[in-house]
């Protein structure tokens, strides 16, 4: 959003603003192992409170069991379209998840389909389903691979999507191993060696790849969210005729203003430090120089006008009226 102020607009009561692990597999033996295993616990502490954010029956914390509950689902995905089949009919209301479970899984006229972004939508789900593969991998190799049992294999269609597009730098590792192990015809005490390895690696790309699934799961949670506010900042978007009445000096001010759509606005453009806009109230944080402004405001006469009123940090309040002079420029 930005700004266009008018002459006036430098007068004191304006300047204030214009607007307002997991189950870890023990490897035997080995000083290596016991440093690795601390370094995932300090690791996992590190992670614990985006974990903690959400308690309820929408959670990241759900994560887990579905990586647990469902590792024979996961195991079997070998493509962005069952990853997103298995989303919709399962794993997404499982995770809390069921409005983007929904919108994946309805028949949207293409407007809709823009209009809530279900292409980024779409995306969001594929990385997720494909951490929490590569998580339910990690962990069918920390639990299964014994110091002397050769690793569990993988299909090699289900290899290339899991590595296709991956944000867990330890994957690739984790694939060399298995390979090399698979392969390996060397003595006991050498396979058992490369198997402490991958058991090792293993561990890092589980908590690499849970770690990926909370970031992504909280992007995926957000998307109603993001929806509402792009609408909202559509409706917003355009040319105003601002006019603020403060009670606090008795004085009137009129300006121009240009809210642009988000990352639209020039570089040295006046913006809100914060806006929410939900249905037809719309919330403006302003901040310049120590002054504070929150403008409380209403979409009226099918958006052509907005209605409210506005209180500063320097005692300043009093009613708020604009009117659209000119709609959103592209």
């Amino acid at each position: 959003m930005s700004q266009r102020r008018s002459p006036v607009d430098d007068s004191p009561h304006i300047q204030i603003n214009m607007a307002n692990k997991l189950n870890q597999h023990q490897p035997a033996r080995g000083y290596r192992q016991e440093k690795v295993r601390w370094l995932l616990i300090l690791l996992g502490l590190l992670l614990l409170p985006s974990v903690t954010m959400a308690n309820g029956p929408e959670s990241p914390r759900l994560l887990t069991d579905v990586v647990t509950q469902r590792a024979d689902q996961l195991a079997l995905i070998e493509s962005d379209e069952g990853a997103v089949r298995l989303f919709t009919t399962s794993v997404g209301p499982a995770l809390g998840l069921k409005d983007a479970a929904g919108a994946l899984g309805a028949r949207l006229p293409s407007k809709m389909i823009k209009e809530l972004g279900v292409p980024e939508l779409s995306q969001s789900v594929s990385d997720l389903m494909r951490a929490l593969g590569t998580w339910q991998f990690a962990n069918a190799l920390r639990q299964e691979t014994g110091p002397s049992t050769p690793a569990i294999p993988l299909s090699a269609a289900r290899q290339d999507w899991l590595r296709t597009k991956n944000q867990t730098a330890s994957f690739s590792d984790l694939l060399r191993l298995t390979k090399d192990t698979q392969g390996s015809g060397t003595a006991q005490g050498t396979r058992e060696s490369r198997n402490v390895e991958l058991i090792l690696a293993a561990e890092r790309t589980a908590f690499e790849a849970s770690h990926q699934a909370i970031t992504t799961w909280w992007t995926i949670h957000g998307w109603k969210d993001r929806v509402r506010q792009a609408k909202g900042h559509s409706r917003l978007c355009g040319t105003w005729q601002w006019i603020i009445h403060n009670h606090q000096i008795h004085g009137e001010q009129k300006s121009t203003i240009i809210f642009s759509l988000p990352g639209q606005a020039s570089a040295n453009a006046a913006m809100p430090a914060e806006s929410i806009i939900l249905g037809d109230a719309i919330y403006l944080r302003w901040e310049q120089n120590g002054h504070i402004q929150e403008d409380s405001l209403l979409f009226i006469k099918d958006d052509e006008k907005i209605e409210g009123s506005f209180m500063n940090n320097t005692g300043g309040w009093g009613p708020i009226s604009g009117k659209r002079l000119a709609p959103c420029k592209p």
